[in-house]
């Protein structure tokens, strides 16, 4: 997937301008594709020149004059043929698993902290998900605004964000949870926890690991 195609998805909803589209972003779409509004800008002009998207200008009166951008028969073809195309697989890249992983060497306390963290920053995004939903179906039922709602992509994929969050969410606090009750087992005070480390094996505490003689 390439940043045009999350632009032109976005810019189904209508007429945007460059803010406005930033903003879109920030809201919904960058829960599945993140981009800064510089890059959003550029991708901008690089469509228009491609004729995926058309470009007009709104004159104000009160506020500077505005371009404002929709979606042209080409960018809906080209969308066409996107959602045609295989999908590749998602993977995660996280440097906090990458600390997790090695919580059994590292002092646990920071890792403790971060995890408390993240799941605050999740819970955060729970709320702001829910919140855009509702706004999205307005009073009608979230069942029957699944079987009727006239724009339904943006509310699906508020939906997997809000999920995500969720599972991120609980798996942080069950986490930071294990390694409490471990450190607590293991009577190692919270101050203690973040100055802990487990040797790794073959080298004692306080003793730098052997080295190997040099080959004559």
């Amino acid at each position: 997937m390439a940043l045009r195609h999350a632009v032109l998805a976005a810019l189904l909803d209508g007429e945007y301008s460059g803010y406005q589209l930033a903003k879109a972003f920030d809201v919904g779409v960058a829960n599945f594709w993140h981009a800064l509004p510089q890059q959003l800008y550029v991708e901008l002009a690089r469509l228009e020149k491609d004729g995926l998207v058309a470009g007009r200008q709104v004159v104000q009166e009160t506020r500077p004059n505005k371009r404002v951008f929709r979606v042209t028969e080409a960018g809906l073809a080209e969308l066409e043929q996107f959602a045609a195309a295989v999908s590749k697989p998602s993977f995660i890249r996280d440097d906090l698993l990458v600390k997790v992983q090695a919580a059994d060497h590292v002092g646990t306390g920071p890792v403790i902290e971060q995890l408390d963290e993240r799941a605050a920053a999740a819970q955060a995004k729970i709320e702001l998900f829910g919140e855009l939903l509702r706004q999205m179906r307005g009073d009608v039922d979230e069942e029957e605004f699944l079987r009727r709602g006239d724009r339904i992509g943006p509310y699906l994929t508020c939906l997997r964000g809000l999920a995500f969050e969720q599972g991120h969410r609980d798996w942080c606090v069950r986490i930071a949870d294990v390694l409490r009750q471990r450190d607590a087992q293991a009577g190692i005070a919270p101050a203690q926890a973040a100055r802990k480390a487990t040797p790794l094996p073959g080298v004692l505490p306080g003793r730098a690991p052997r080295t190997l003689p040099r080959q004559p």
